[in-house]
């Protein structure tokens, strides 16, 4: 009797799973850890601004070529040091060190709050000292604005190093969770950064100022089998391209498993009842700040109900048939900056690309 898990293995390559700087945590409590780290030589510094990435000015034009090579914008940390005394809303977020001969130090700076002014018509990442920035000058953040451009992650993994994509992972998920998460969930007060940007403290001494960390949301994702070995396919409602067709998906319920959750998901959307599921791996999801948890599941019933709010349509296909909907245009695939793209390769059993 065929068996379409019995060969199921572990992803071995998930996009944003690819950190691998040392957080250095035990150094988090230190007040003065972000200051000094900036200036030491060796230390760099990312930036994220609205969700989005810096990157020199340029690369966001060539988004579109497929072999196209992106890297993450950084300046000498000696560049930005006094300039944060001026910009008390700038949230500075210490990611860690690689190590090396020459180690090098990340601190990442959300700068939302810091408003643009003209360039100078420079457009290199080194051209800030040529302003007089390179001593901390307070127009270094908002010079910053103009002088690099700035894309989503989705346009950004597919052609940057691994190493710079665990660094904007990283600092993408903290900085959304500063971004909507502004006062005390206890008592309402507003927050400030602390532990170096990796937590808040509540301001309200009547209430302690009570330290907060990130609340990390649990989702899963299921590829789902038949036992003719064909995938299931849907597509959702909140999708703006027609053709994209993936994988179900959901957060975790309040007192609920994984393995129940990836259950009840694909039920409630397709109708499908899944019985054996087996882990796939996981990786991080910084939108907002959640984590993917991929498994593969077992069908026990083939005939899809779907349930036309959040998806519309659902399907099983063979993989020739998959072939054929996707050279003929009629269905997409997944980006690659999604865990979605690697499951549906485990099952097709050869890359999309």
């Amino acid at each position: 009797m065929f068996a379409p898990l019995a060969l199921t293995q572990a992803l071995p390559y998930l996009p944003l799973a690819q950190g691998s700087i040392d957080y250095q945590v035990e150094r988090r409590a230190d007040p003065g850890l972000i200051g000094r780290t900036l200036r030491e030589a060796g230390a760099r510094v990312v930036l994220t601004r609205n969700g989005l990435l810096a990157v020199p000015l340029g690369q966001r034009n060539v988004a579109a070529q497929p072999n196209a090579r992106m890297r993450l914008a950084t300046l000498p940390g000696a560049y930005v040091a006094s300039a944060l005394a001026s910009h008390p809303h700038v949230v500075a977020m210490y990611l860690g060190e690689y190590a090396g001969a020459h180690p090098e130090r990340i601190v990442a700076l959300d700068i939302s709050a810091v408003d643009a002014v003209p360039p100078a018509g420079r457009a290199v990442d080194a051209a800030f000292d040529e302003r007089g920035d390179a001593a901390g000058g307070p127009a270094v953040l908002e010079s910053a604005v103009q002088r690099f451009d700035w894309v989503d992650l989705r346009a950004f993994v597919p052609r940057a190093s691994g190493r710079d994509i665990g660094v904007a992972t990283t600092m993408l998920s903290l900085a959304n969770w500063f971004a909507y998460q502004t006062h005390c969930p206890a008592c309402g007060a507003p927050t400030r950064a602390a532990m170096s940007g990796w937590a808040q403290r509540c301001t309200n001494g009547d209430d302690g100022h009570r330290l907060l960390f990130p609340r990390v949301e649990p989702a899963v994702i299921m590829t789902v089998v038949d036992s003719q070995d064909r995938l299931l396919l849907q597509h959702n409602r909140a999708w703006a391209d027609p053709t994209l067709y993936s994988v179900s998906a959901g957060f975790v319920e309040a007192g609920e498993n994984l393995e129940h959750a990836c259950r009840r998901e694909t039920m409630e959307e397709t109708g499908i009842e899944v019985g054996e599921v087996k882990y796939l791996g996981s990786q991080p999801w910084p939108f907002k700040i959640s984590l993917m948890m991929a498994f593969k599941g077992q069908a026990l019933s083939t005939r899809i109900q779907v349930d036309g709010e959040e998806v519309t349509d659902a399907r099983w296909v063979t993989r020739d048939e998959f072939t054929d909907l996707l050279v003929t245009g009629r269905i997409s695939a997944p980006g690659k900056a999604t865990i979605a793209r690697y499951m549906i390769e485990e099952w097709y059993g050869r890359s999309l690309d």
